[in-house]
C-alpha cells in the first residue's frame, strides 16, 4: 500500500487543503500542535471511518456544518480514491462513502466500505469487527499508543497480542471448548434421563406381545362364532321371507276387496246419477216442448227483414239530404267570399274599367236574394233530415225488441232439439244402468271369493311374529358378536399401535444410548485431550512468536541505546531491561529511554506481524507519529542509523525536530496562523 495524496475540507485545523505523498521516507515537519497528527488522523478516518466511541466532533472544524476527505492510495497495480464526508446534525455523523477502484466508483454504507477496504488490504477477515488493531500496529500507531501497551497489565497486554497477531482464537477455542464440555456433560445428565426407563420399556413391549397373541387367538374364536351365528340368520331370514310372501298375498287380497268396494260404490253412484238424469230429461222436454211457437218466430224474421229495407231506404234519403245541405253550405261560402271581393274591388278584371259603387251594390244586392234563398232550402232539408234520423230512431228499436224475441225464441228451439236427441238416448242409457247392475254383482262375488282366501291366509301373521321374534334373537346375537369382533380387532390394533410406539420409543432411546456414550467419550476427550493440545499448541506459538519478537526487539533497540542496556520479553510479552546484569523497571528509565523501548517494541512488532501475517498489503507502508519524543542528541544521531534499516517503500514521519529533516528525502511543512493550518513544500 502506497499513499499518493489526502484531500482535506474542515478537518481540525484544515479548511481546504491538499497534502502530497511521495514515495520513500516523508517528513511531516511543523511547530507542536501545527496540525500534523491530524494529517494521520485523517488518513485513519479516510480509510476506516469513525472508530467505535470516537466522536465526529474530534475531527469535524469547530463552526463548520459539513467535512471530509479524500484519499488516493495504490495496493500493487489498483488505484484507489476513498471519500468519506462529516455532517453536522444533533449529532455528528458520516453522511457519505465512495470508493473508486480504477476509475470505477461506488457509494457504499459505512460498515460496507470498512469491509471492503480491509479485503483490498488482505487483512484477516476476523479483524473487521475489531477496532484498527492490526492497522494500528503495522502502520500507524498514535504518539503514546506504543507506551501504553508497555505498560497494561499482562493479562491485557498478552489479549491485546493475542488479537494482534491473529491468536486470539486458540483462547476462544479453550473457552468454547468449556461452554461446550459443559453443554455436553449437561446434554449426557438429559440423555442419561431420557433412558433410564429403557429396561422397563422392553418388559412391556414382551407383555403387549405375548397378549396380542392371546387375542389373536380370541379373534378367531369369536369369528366362527360369528360365522354359524350368520348361517342360523340367513335361514331364519329365507323363513321370513316364505311367510312375508304369504302374508303379502293376504295383503293383496284386503287391497283387492277395498278396490272392488270402491268400484261398487262408483258404479252405484253413476246408476243413481244415470236415473237422475233420464228423470231431468223427461222433465226438462216436457217444460219446453209446448213454450215453442215456430209460427211466430217465423213472424219475427219477416218483420225484421221489412225493418231492415225500411232502413236501408231512410239512410239513402238521409245521404242525400246530407249531399244538399253540403252543397247549399259551400254556395253559401262561395256567396260571402263574392262579396268581400266585390266590396274591395276597383277595376273590372275582364274589361280593366273601373267599377262603379252603384254597380258593386247592384252585384251584393243580387247575392243577399240568392243567399235569403239559400237558407231558407237548407232550413227546410235540415228540418227533413232531423225527421228522418227520428224515424230511424224508432225504427232501430222497434227492431231490437223483435230481434231479442226471435233470439230467445231461436235458443228454445236449440234446446228443444238438444233434449230431444237425449230424450231419444234414453233406451242406451237404461241399458247402460243395467250393465252397471251386473258388474256389482260380480263385484260383490269376487269380494266373497277374496274373504274366504284371507281367511285361509290369517295364520301366517302368527307364524310371521315368532319367526320375527326369532330373527332379532339371533341378529341381536350377531350384533353382540361383531361388537366382540370390532372390539377385539381394535384392542388388536391398539395393542400393535402401543407395539410399535414401543418399538419406536425403545430404537429412539437405543440410538440416544449410543449419542450418549458418543458425547461421553467427546466429552471426555475435549476435556482431557483436545484441550491440552490447544493449550500447547498455543504455548508454542506464543513461544515461538516471543522468541522472534524479543530478538527483533533487541536488535532495534540496541540500534538507539548504548551498548551496556540489553532487552528480552518475559511470557508476557513485558519488556525486560538489563544493565550490566541489573534488571532495570521500565518506570526508572529515562523519557527518551522509555521512548527507544517503545519505538523498538513498535517496529519489532511490526516486523513479527508482517512476518506472521504475509500476505498483508501494508508492509510497504510505516507511519510513526513522533517516534523522538524525549530523545537526546545523541540518540537522535542513531535514528538515521535506523531509518536506514527501515526497509520500507514508503516512511512517513511526524516530528517538530529539525535534526530530523536531514535524515529524509522528501519533507512537508505544516504551519498554523490564526486557527488555520497551511502545507509548505
Amino acid at each position: 500500500m502506497i499513499l499518493r495524496k489526502i484531500q482535506l475540507k474542515n478537518i481540525r485545523s484544515y479548511k481546504n487543503s491538499e497534502v502530497i505523498f511521495p514515495e520513500g521516507s516523508v517528513l511531516l515537519s511543523g511547530d507542536i500542535g501545527s496540525g500534523k497528527t491530524s494529517i494521520l488522523l485523517a488518513l485513519e478516518f479516510a480509510l476506516f471511518g469513525l472508530q467505535p466511541g470516537q466522536k465526529g466532533a474530534s475531527l469535524l472544524r469547530n463552526g463548520e456544518k459539513e467535512g471530509g476527505v479524500i484519499l488516493e492510495f495504490e495496493v500493487g497495480s489498483r488505484k484507489l480514491i476513498v471519500e468519506r464526508n462529516l455532517k453536522r446534525g444533533k449529532t455528528i455523523s458520516q453522511n457519505y462513502v465512495s470508493i473508486t477502484i480504477d476509475n470505477e466508483k461506488r457509494e457504499l454504507s459505512v460498515s460496507e466500505s470498512k469491509t471492503l477496504i480491509l479485503n483490498i488490504l488482505n487483512y484477516p477477515s476476523e479483524f473487521a469487527k475489531k477496532t484498527n488493531l492490526l492497522y494500528r500496529f503495522t502502520v500507524y500507531t498514535p504518539q503514546e499508543g506504543m507506551k501504553q501497551i508497555i505498560l497494561e497489565d499482562s493479562e491485557t497486554r498478552l489479549n491485546i497480542l493475542r488479537h494482534v497477531f491473529g491468536i486470539d482464537k486458540y483462547k476462544r477455542i479453550k473457552e468454547n471448548c468449556q461452554i461446550l464440555s459443559a453443554k455436553l456433560r449437561e446434554e449426557t445428565r438429559n440423555k442419561q434421563g431420557q433412558i433410564q426407563d429403557l429396561p422397563e420399556l422392553k418388559k412391556t413391549l414382551d407383555e403387549k406381545k405375548d397378549s396380542i397373541q392371546q387375542l389373536n387367538k380370541n379373534l378367531v374364536e369369536n369369528q366362527e362364532k360369528l360365522r354359524q351365528i350368520i348361517e342360523n340368520r340367513k335361514i331364519k331370514e329365507k323363513d321370513i321371507t316364505e311367510v312375508e310372501e304369504k302374508i303379502k298375498q293376504k295383503t293383496n287380497y284386503e287391497q283387492e276387496i277395498e278396490k272392488s268396494k270402491i268400484m261398487i260404490t262408483a258404479k252405484s253412484e253413476q246408476i243413481i246419477k244415470i236415473e237422475k238424469e233420464i228423470i231431468e230429461i223427461n222433465k226438462q222436454f216436457d217444460e219446453i216442448k209446448d213454450k215453442f211457437d215456430e209460427n211466430k218466430l217465423q213472424q219475427l224474421t219477416k218483420i225484421i227483414e221489412e225493418n231492415k229495407i225500411k232502413k236501408q231506404e231512410i239512410n239513402k234519403e238521409l245521404i242525400d239530404l246530407i249531399t244538399k245541405v253540403k252543397s247549399f253550405e259551400i254556395r253559401k261560402k262561395q256567396i260571402d267570399d263574392i262579396k268581400k271581393k266585390i266590396s274591395n274591388i276597383q277595376l273590372c278584371p275582364t274589361c280593366l274599367q273601373n267599377v262603379s259603387e252603384q254597380h258593386k251594390q247592384n252585384i251584393i244586392q243580387q247575392t243577399k236574394t240568392e243567399e235569403t234563398k239559400l237558407n231558407s232550402q237548407l232550413e227546410e232539408f235540415n228540418l227533413k233530415k232531423q225527421e228522418k234520423n227520428r224515424e230511424l230512431i224508432i225504427l232501430e228499436e222497434s227492431n231490437s225488441e223483435i230481434e231479442k224475441q226471435q233470439k230467445e225464441l231461436d235458443i228454445l228451439k236449440i234446446k228443444i232439439e238438444n233434449l230431444k236427441i237425449q230424450h231419444d238416448k234414453i233406451p242406451e242409457i237404461e241399458k247402460q244402468r243395467n250393465m252397471l247392475n251386473k258388474d256389482i254383482e260380480i263385484l260383490n262375488k269376487g269380494i266373497e271369493n277374496l274373504k274366504t282366501s284371507i281367511l285361509e291366509l290369517s295364520k301366517f301373521d302368527t307364524i310371521y311374529k315368532i319367526k320375527k321374534q326369532e330373527l332379532e334373537e339371533i341378529m341381536g346375537q350377531e350384533k353382540d358378536a361383531e361388537i366382540k369382533t370390532a372390539e377385539i380387532k381394535k384392542e388388536i390394533e391398539l395393542t400393535k399401535k402401543e407395539i410399535s410406539l414401543l418399538e419406536e420409543n425403545i430404537k429412539n432411546k437405543e440410538e440416544i444410548k449410543k449419542q450418549l456414550e458418543y458425547i461421553t467419550r467427546l466429552e471426555n476427550w475435549l476435556s482431557t485431550k483436545f484441550t491440552s493440545l490447544i493449550e500447547f499448541t498455543e504455548r508454542n506459538i506464543m513461544l515461538k512468536l516471543r522468541e522472534e519478537f524479543s530478538k527483533l526487539f533487541n536488535e532495534w533497540f540496541s540500534i538507539l541505546v548504548s551498548d551496556n542496556f540489553t532487552v528480552k520479553l518475559d511470557e508476557t510479552f513485558s519488556p525486560v531491561i538489563d544493565q550490566q546484569d541489573y534488571e532495570l523497571d521500565y518506570s526508572f528509565l529515562s523519557g527518551g529511554e522509555r521512548t527507544a523501548i517503545a519505538l523498538a517494541y513498535r517496529l519489532a512488532l511490526n516486523q513479527t506481524i508482517n512476518s506472521l501475517l504475509s500476505k498483508i498489503k501494508t508492509k510497504d507502508l510505516i507511519i510513526l507519529d513522533e517516534p523522538t519524543d524525549g530523545f537526546s542528541e545523541q540518540q537522535l544521531d542513531k535514528m538515521r542509523n535506523l531509518l536506514q534499516q527501515l526497509n520500507v517503500q514508503q516512511l512517513i514521519l511526524v516530528s517538530h525536530e529539525q535534526k530530523i529533516e536531514g535524515f529524509v528525502e522528501n519533507i512537508i511543512k505544516f504551519k498554523k496562523e490564526k486557527g488555520v493550518t497551511g502545507v509548505g513544500g
